[in-house]
């Protein structure tokens, strides 16, 4: 995932890096510089695994001003684009967020409403929009999940399931079994329970892959079973150094052939 690669440079150091520690691909944010990234891409024969949404955190599905959600869409339009331009069929996208000031019902209500106006794009463009598993307060049982992606009745509405988010509240290999061939992609991060517990909530990410408690001879064994993705992408912390690259790859090569 590009966002978790901190190394100075440009994009094109960025991505030569990524290829020397031992990936095949690369996940781009949207709203990059397309042609430095279809430039780096080619130089490196990396490929592009998904686009990430890079506005829906500022501009959310769910919000109460219908323009901002205008611009949301506007974004997500774009990741699409994007997605489109560097060869993949993917786009993670959060579809909002329930706090004090947005309900649970008025959160499905218009992220409902803005994924059924952003299909037809997706659709056209023969590109999934893949709903992330975040510390959102939304979707918070995989039966809902699937409910939420079944309403849409369209292909191209799919599930981005991240296996380290889960952990605060379920079990990743149920998840995986449960939404089957709904998730289009899968990030690869780990949790620690123990370390959340004794530090807070948010320390649990600091633990090195494999080193927590997700059980990946689980996930490995349902993802087997019904994922139909091609890719696995690390979201695993701050990757600042190439050292720091390649041991995230090495760890990442362990858990696929578990």
């Amino acid at each position: 995932m590009w966002g978790t690669v901190t190394m100075d440079g440009s994009v094109l150091d960025n991505y030569k890096a990524i290829k020397a520690a031992g990936y095949a691909g690369v996940e781009p944010n949207s709203h990059m510089n397309r042609a430095e990234v279809l430039d780096a891409l080619k130089a490196t024969g990396l490929v592009a695994s998904s686009v990430c949404c890079s506005t829906h955190w500022q501009k959310p599905l769910s919000d109460p001003d219908a323009a901002v959600r205008e611009e949301g869409m506007d974004g997500i339009r774009v990741a699409l684009e994007d997605a489109k331009a560097y060869g993949t069929d993917a786009i993670l996208v959060v579809p909002g967020t329930v706090n004090q000031t947005v309900s649970y019902d008025e959160c499905w209500a218009r992220s409902t409403e803005c994924m059924k106006k952003l299909l037809p794009a997706a659709e056209k463009l023969n590109v999934r929009i893949c709903i992330e598993n975040v510390w959102n307060n939304f979707l918070l049982s995989p039966l809902e999940a699937c409910r939420y992606i079944d309403q849409f009745d369209s292909s191209q509405a799919g599930f981005y399931f991240d296996c380290g988010n889960i952990l605060a509240y379920g079990w990743p290999e149920q998840w995986i079994r449960i939404l089957g061939q709904r998730i289009g992609r899968i990030h690869v991060k780990e949790f620690s329970r123990r370390k959340a517990d004794a530090e807070g909530r948010w320390k649990g990410f600091n633990v090195s892959l494999t080193e927590g408690d997700v059980n990946w001879a689980e996930v490995m064994k349902e993802a087997r079973k019904s994922y139909r993705g091609q890719w696995f992408t690390t979201e695993q912390g701050s990757s600042g150094t190439s050292e720091k690259l390649t041991d995230l790859s090495r760890r990442l090569d362990k858990i696929l052939v578990m």
